[in-house]
């Protein structure tokens, strides 16, 4: 789940830790061993609020030194390049569309979190060999903007079904599925629906029924939904966008005023379901400052700390989630899934498929 579900907490502002540093400033060399440093490796939108932070380098005697490395796509294949030297010890943000990728070359090295009981049983993945931990999940899914069809007198769709329907022809707007990580997700989830043989024919109905494709989440969100604060600024004119189920309490939380409900809501027969991980890097300099910060990132005062600065949901049993996440973005109750296995036989394939159907 890369930088753009979480762009949504850029806004959050204050209170936040977000430190950055290029690996091409520092020579890309992790932290040593023994030293009272450890690197996380992360896409652009980690965060973390800073006394939870400075709670857990005070209990453990580590100093957290946070490198970002672009979307969750690039970091990911960067981290794969730099495995024999890498950048830092811990890796975050890879999730169930690009785990094979990180797992079939090596990035990781076994190591099971303290907690790991305490993860709940749905999101546990490569348990014999503990080479990930899952650390959040979120849904991708369409959503839409209420005003612009109460103003036009049309029910929002509810389905994938929906959306090829003439009812909705020019209103969909979502992105690449080569180039952004709830483009692929939601590739994934028209998959996972209608199957290995039905998928394509699925696109070919939307891409007749008007859908436009832009390359990444800040530009289908921020410029073409009309349901946005950002699309509202933009004048835009798309109603629907492939987005995130926490997408609309973002807008709750960071609208002054405030509403009393959500501006947009969530076509929750649409969404693909998300999970991200961490892992120890193989090489890592200083592995015991890993390991305590992956114990770190699976404790509750973490997985409590993340909804509101990464607009994510946590994975550990018993977190509480904020009262804006249950009221206007609750988890899907029957979500698209798929196996990573499943996904790393297929994806790479999929996406050439699907680029030469809908963008040539």
């Amino acid at each position: 789940m890369s930088g753009t579900r979480k762009s949504l907490a850029l806004a959050v502002g204050l209170g936040l830790v977000t430190l950055s540093a290029c690996g091409s400033e520092d020579g890309g060399s992790g932290s040593a061993a023994g030293s009272k440093t450890v690197t996380l490796v992360s896409h652009d939108s980690w965060a973390v609020s800073k006394s939870v932070l400075a709670a857990f380098e005070k209990q453990s005697g580590y100093t957290v030194r946070v490198l970002k490395d672009g979307d969750a796509g690039q970091a990911v294949n960067k981290a794969i390049l730099t495995k024999d030297n890498p950048q830092g010890d811990v890796f975050f943000g890879v999730d169930n569309t690009l785990l094979s990728r990180a797992l079939d070359n090596g990035l990781f090295q076994p190591y099971e979190v303290k907690d790991a009981a305490a993860i709940l049983p749905a999101y546990r993945t490569d348990e014999a060999e503990h080479r990930v931990t899952p650390i959040d999940t979120g849904d991708i899914c369409v959503n839409y903007d209420k005003a612009w069809f109460s103003e036009h007198k049309l029910t929002p769709p509810e389905s994938f079904d929906d959306l090829i329907k003439p009812a909705y022809k020019d209103l969909l707007v979502t992105e690449n599925a080569s180039t952004s990580s709830p483009g692929l997700g939601f590739l994934l989830g028209s998959a996972a629906k209608y199957g290995d043989d039905g998928w394509a024919a699925y696109w070919t109905k939307l891409k007749s029924n008007g859908v436009k494709v832009v390359d990444g989440w800040e530009q289908a969100y921020n410029e073409e939904f009309s349901g946005s604060a950002g699309g509202k600024k933009a004048k835009a004119d798309r109603p629907l966008v492939v987005s995130y189920a926490s997408s609309p309490p973002a807008e709750v939380i960071f609208a002054d005023p405030k509403p009393t409900t959500a501006p947009t809501g969530v076509a929750t027969g649409t969404c693909f379901r998300q999970i991200e991980y961490a892992g120890l890097l193989s090489n890592a300099g200083n592995s015991e400052g890993g390991k305590a910060l992956l114990d770190f990132l699976v404790g509750k005062s973490f997985q409590e700390d993340m909804p509101l600065n990464m607009f994510v949901y946590p994975v550990r049993e018993g977190a509480k989630v904020p009262a804006e996440f249950t009221e206007f973005g609750p988890q899907a109750k029957d979500p698209e899934t798929m196996d990573p296995a499943k996904i790393a036989e297929h994806r790479d394939q999929w996406v050439k498929s699907w680029t030469s159907l809908v963008l040539k």
